[in-house]
């Protein structure tokens, strides 16, 4: 069993983790022009805080994730409010191909777990529609005591570099500022405060 896994039962009951998805999605809705006739996709949606926040935004919403314990949570909660236009998927889209078209992909701290983003953003454009968005909220570039010694991802996001790659793969008119600082203990038992950016780009 994987890490979020196992936390995904309690997921939702750390406040830092609500208090960071209505951060991020309020500076969602400053910046983007939302209307209900869009389709949206999650990645890495995990049990689907940010998605059941924006829920009355959409048409239809599919929260993918790579976690079955987080998938399965969310799609309890999609029973649980009947909410029957949101739909939890099981994937690995770094490793699995997903059809689809839409209006508007986001994401909150997925990011830095990613191995191979230049794959993903190849594949965020390629499911965005004409004119559609693309959200992305994540850590800036920080010293790699968020995670730890033993992580293998990234030690957050260099905005330059971040746009460049995106830029590469065909995004335009990318903006970014910071939405949200998360306070969190680290390995030493010091409480550290980490920025966090919203970067939107448009195909």
């Amino acid at each position: 069993m994987s890490d979020f896994d196992s936390r995904a039962k309690d997921w939702d009951k750390e406040m830092r983790h609500v208090e960071r998805s209505r951060a991020i999605a309020s500076e969602l809705l400053k910046t983007v022009p939302l209307n209900s006739t869009m389709k949206a996709l999650e990645f890495g949606a995990g049990t689907g805080l940010l998605s059941f926040i924006l829920k009355d935004r959409f048409t239809e919403i599919i929260m993918m994730d790579n976690s079955t314990e987080m998938v399965k949570v969310a799609q309890e909660k999609i029973t649980a409010e009947s909410a029957h236009h949101m739909n939890a998927v099981c994937l690995d889209l770094e490793k699995e191909d997903y059809s689809g078209e839409f209006d508007i992909i986001y994401t909150q701290m997925v990011l830095h777990h990613v191995h191979n983003i230049d794959v993903i953003f190849g594949k965020f454009y390629s499911l965005l529609k004409k004119d559609g968005y693309l959200a992305i909220a994540d850590l800036y570039s920080e010293d790699g005591s968020f995670h730890g010694a033993d992580f293998k991802g990234h030690n957050g996001f260099d905005m330059e570099e971040l746009s460049s790659l995106l830029r590469k793969h065909g995004f335009k008119d990318i903006s970014h500022r910071q939405c949200h600082i998360l306070k969190k203990n680290i390995a030493s038992g010091e409480l550290r405060e980490f920025p966090i950016f919203l970067l939107v780009a448009y195909k």
